[in-house]
Formats: C-alpha cells, structure tokens, sequence
C-alpha cells in the first residue's frame, strides 16, 4: 500500500519543452536557440539607442544594417546571451543552490524592462560629469540584482561578465573596430562595467526561467503518467 501511494520520482535530468524531444542535449539547444535570438533582439534594440544618441559610433564602412550598426554586433551578443543563459543554470546545479528567488516570468520581464531602462538612461539622461552617472548606473545595477536575483553566484559572474566585456570592448576599441565619444575609462565610457554586469544578471534570469520550465514540464507530465 505504501509502494502504491508513493509519488512518483523525478528523474534527474529535467525534461523538454514539448513530448517529442527527449533528449537533454536538445534541451540544451533549444535554450541557447531562444536565448540566441532575444540577445539579437535587445543587441539592435539597445545599440540603436546609442548610436543615433552618438554614444557609439562605428565606421561608416560596417554599417551595413536597416538597424544602423555593424553586422557583427547582434550575433556577438546573441552568442554571448546564449552562453550567459546556459551557464546561470549550470552554476547553479554544481553549487547545490537552486535559484528561487521570484521565479515567474512576469519577474524575468520586469527584469528585461529594468536593464533597458538602465541602457536608456546611460544614453539619453545628461549628467553634469562622467563619475556621476557612473555612479548612478552602478547603483542601479547592483538594485537590478537585489531585486531580481540575490543569490551570490549571480553577482559573482555578473562581476566576471563585466570585467570580461569590458576588457573585450577595450581592444575593440584599440583596434579601431568602433569607438565611444568622450573615453573616460581609457578607450570606453567608466559606466560601461555597469551595463555589462546588468546585461549578465537579466539573461542569467531569462536562462534561469526557461531551465525551470522544463523542470515544471517534466514534473507535470510525471504526476499525470
């Protein structure tokens, strides 16, 4: 009797999006799919925002795109949003902390709505020098993580995305690939650490979000078999 009202067991690997895909590797490539193109999306969304405010000028040559920007710059970031996505998830399975906090979708997009918020006031609000707003968007990124992610896992590799971006966006920059008007942080704007530390934290939450789907997924195809 015992055996026959016992809940079923979850397997291990959490299942897919839809019945017909079974594989994890799958799983994983519909993800980074997804993630993909939402990176491609918020990429031409937010880096039209500062060129046509000449925040980022590239050469007149790479400008190839109804967007105004080189052809390079969306896929760059969808890859990057794809790798950032998977790799919140997997940070969080090896260090035994599953991420709960505010986990709803209508959380991830008031997230989305933040870090674009952020990006928008990078471009368009005037502060009176470049350590103000730096400061400023410093402030409001780390309120980004406060308030949609709080785990210390998630600082740390918006941290490690930030030093890393930055110090890409450096020797692009060095290299003539594109430019940024009044360096202050050698050849990049000082605010722009702050920007890639909340562009880390909102995808890590997207990716976060689409992994637990397919945990809710499998969970309600198991108590229904």
């Amino acid at each position: 009797m015992a055996e026959n009202g016992a809940m079923p067991t979850l397997p291990k690997k959490c299942g897919p999006y839809i019945s017909s895909v079974t594989s994890r590797g799958m799983n994983l490539v519909i993800r980074g799919v997804v993630l993909f193109f939402i990176g491609v999306f918020l990429a031409l969304v937010l880096n039209l925002l500062q060129i046509q405010r000449n925040v980022t000028l590239f050469p007149p040559d790479v400008i190839t795109s109804i967007f105004s920007s080189a052809w390079w710059v969306p896929p760059c970031c969808g890859t990057a949003s794809a790798v950032i996505g998977l790799l919140y998830p997997c940070m969080d399975r090896h260090l035994g902390e599953p991420h709960k906090f505010k986990r709803e979708w209508s959380s991830v997009m008031r997230c989305v709505a933040v870090f674009v918020g952020i990006n928008h006031a990078s471009a368009k609000v005037d502060f009176a020098n470049n350590i103000q707003l730096s400061l400023t968007l410093a402030a409001l990124s780390i309120g980004l993580w406060w308030t949609f992610d709080r785990s210390r896992s998630g600082f740390g590799l918006g941290v490690g995305i930030a030093f890393l971006a930055t110090l890409v966006s450096q020797l692009l920059v060095y290299n003539g690939v594109y430019q940024y008007t009044s360096p202050d942080f050698l050849y990049v704007r000082s605010w722009l650490p702050c920007i890639f530390f909340a562009g880390g934290i909102t995808m890590g939450n997207i990716g976060r979000q689409l992994a637990m789907y397919e945990c809710k997924v499998i969970a309600e195809k198991s108590h229904e078999d």
